[in-house]
C-alpha cells in the first residue's frame, strides 16, 4: 500500500513514496522550484515511479503540502507544513517534542504534546534574517556555496557580531566587516549565530526535548552547534531533514 507526499517548498519540491504496511519510504526525490510548480511536481512524481517500476495506481493517496501545495493539481488534499512536518518527524523520532524548521524562505518552530500532536507554533515568514536566504546572500557575497560557507564558519575563533536583522541592512553591515579586515570565517560563525539568536528569540524562555531541526538549512555545517549554543539545548538533526514535511505527507495521506 503505496502513498506519496508533495512538499511544494519555497525553493525546493520533495516527494517521497510510503510504505503503509513496512512504514518505510521506498522512493524520495528533490528538484529545484520553478515558475510552473505544478508540472515540476508531475515531473518528480512520476520520476519516482518510473525508477521504481511502480504504476500509478500502486498509489492510493497523494497529499501536498509546503508554499505552493495549492498549485499541486494531481493531490488529493493538502496539509499544512507545520502538520506535517509533525507527522514525518514523529516517524523517525517518536519522542520529538520540539522541531526547529529552517527553510528558504521561512522558519518555523514547532511545540509537540507527548502524543505528538502540535500544540503550537511561532513563524518567521516576513523576514529573511532568520532562512535559509541570509546564508545564500552571504555566500554569494563571499563567492563562497553553503557547504564551504558552513566550513569556514567551523574555523572561526571569534566569530563577527551582526547585530542587523533585516538582510539587506546585514549584508551592508557585512561589508562593511570586510572593508574593515574581518576574517570571512568570523563572518561566516557570526552570521550562523545571528540566526539561531533568531529561531531562540521565537523559542521564548521554555523548551521541551528533544528538539529536532528539519529543512534545507540543517545540512549546512555549524548550524546545528550555532543552534544548540543560541538554545542552550542539545539539538538532533532529522534523517533526511530536507524530506521530513513531504514524508508527513505522505504518512497523513496513508491515514485518510
Amino acid at each position: 500500500m503505496i502513498y506519496a507526499g508533495i512538499d511544494a517548498g519555497s525553493r525546493m519540491i520533495k516527494a517521497v513514496l510510503f510504505d503503509a504496511v513496512k512504514k518505510q519510504i521506498v522512493a524520495s526525490g528533490i528538484m529545484d522550484q520553478g515558475v510552473r510548480q505544478d508540472a515540476l511536481a508531475q515531473q518528480l512524481f512520476e520520476r519516482l515511479l518510473l525508477d521504481h517500476r511502480l504504476d500509478r495506481r500502486a498509489v492510493l493517496g497523494i497529499v501536498a503540502t509546503g508554499y505552493g501545495r495549492h498549485t499541486v493539481s494531481f493531490a488529493d488534499t493538502v496539509v499544512t507544513e507545520i502538520t506535517c512536518h509533525a507527522a514525518g518527524v514523529r516517524h523517525h523520532l517518536p519522542g520529538a517534542r520540539t522541531i526547529t524548521d529552517i527553510g528558504g524562505q521561512d522558519s518555523k518552530l514547532i511545540r509537540l504534546d507527548a502524543k505528538g500532536a502540535v500544540q503550537d507554533f511561532d513563524m518567521n515568514d516576513r523576514c529573511a534574517a532568520g532562512t535559509g536566504c541570509f546564508l545564500e546572500v552571504v555566500a554569494r557575497r563571499l563567492g563562497l556555496s553553503l557547504q564551504e560557507l558552513g566550513e569556514m564558519a567551523g574555523r572561526s575563533v571569534k566569530p563577527a557580531a551582526i547585530s542587523s536583522m533585516c538582510v539587506v541592512f546585514a549584508e551592508t553591515e557585512i561589508v562593511g566587516l570586510l572593508a574593515a579586515g574581518a576574517m570571512a570565517e568570523d563572518i561566516a560563525a557570526g552570521v550562523q549565530a545571528a540566526i539561531a539568536r533568531r529561531i531562540a528569540s521565537m523559542a521564548g524562555r521554555t523548551l521541551d526535548s528533544p528538539i529536532i531541526f528539519t529543512g534545507g538549512v540543517a545540512l549546512v555545517p555549524g548550524m546545528r552547534a550555532a543552534l544548540q549554543t543560541a538554545l542552550g539545548h542539545p539539538v538532533v538533526v532529522a534523517p533526511e531533514p530536507q524530506m521530513t514535511g513531504a514524508l508527513g505527507a505522505a504518512i497523513l495521506a496513508s491515514r485518510q
